[in-house]
């Protein structure tokens, strides 16, 4: 009989020590809060978000998103824009753009550290069972933007793959159309 018990700890203790790893490469790679460097790649796939949209993408409450966007604006990473009415847009700057595709890269050369520990047929077994475990965590619409707030979204769809967060936001939006 399996002890779920053991492979639940070993789950969380791996889960904890690829969040601390990747979370120091990317805070190294643009000295910033994993808020703020959450912020900037979903900045940089999709610019001129509120800074209400943009704090529930990172987790973050309004107010705390908007001392957020504050410092980084102050550290010359994004603008923001009056757009129309009260709305406010914020962008990315250049430098800002830079550092998000930088915090990606040191992001994703450190998990790939982890994965070539393994073997090929081992890691393709470990990618279904993460997309698995990702289509499991993901509850309602809305829910991707917070899963996949640090992805880079090229490289889950490489090859044409499909992305299994993505597909779960499609099926959870596609069941509630049906429900009406």
């Amino acid at each position: 009989m399996h002890d779920e018990a053991r492979t639940a700890n070993l789950l969380g203790a791996t889960a904890l020590a690829l969040s601390d790893l990747f979370l120091s490469s990317v805070t190294a790679a643009a000295p910033t809060s994993p808020s703020a460097a959450a912020a900037l790649v979903v900045l940089d796939r999709t610019p001129g978000l509120s800074v209400t949209e943009l704090g529930r993408r990172v987790g973050l409450s309004q107010p705390a998103a908007a001392r957020m966007v504050e410092g980084l604006e102050r550290q010359g990473m994004v603008r923001r824009e009056r757009t129309w009415g009260r709305w406010v847009a914020v962008r990315p700057t250049e430098t800002g753009t830079q550092a998000a595709r930088g915090l990606l890269t040191a992001r994703t050369e450190s998990l790939k550290e982890v994965v070539d520990h393994l073997e090929e047929s081992e890691r393709a077994d470990l990618d279904r069972l993460l997309a698995k475990l990702l289509d499991g965590l993901h509850r309602a619409p809305g829910d991707a933007d917070r899963l996949c707030r640090l992805c880079d979204r090229s490289a889950c769809v490489n090859r044409g793959q499909i992305c299994p967060v993505g597909q779960a936001e499609r099926d959870s939006a596609s069941s509630k159309c049906n429900d009406r």
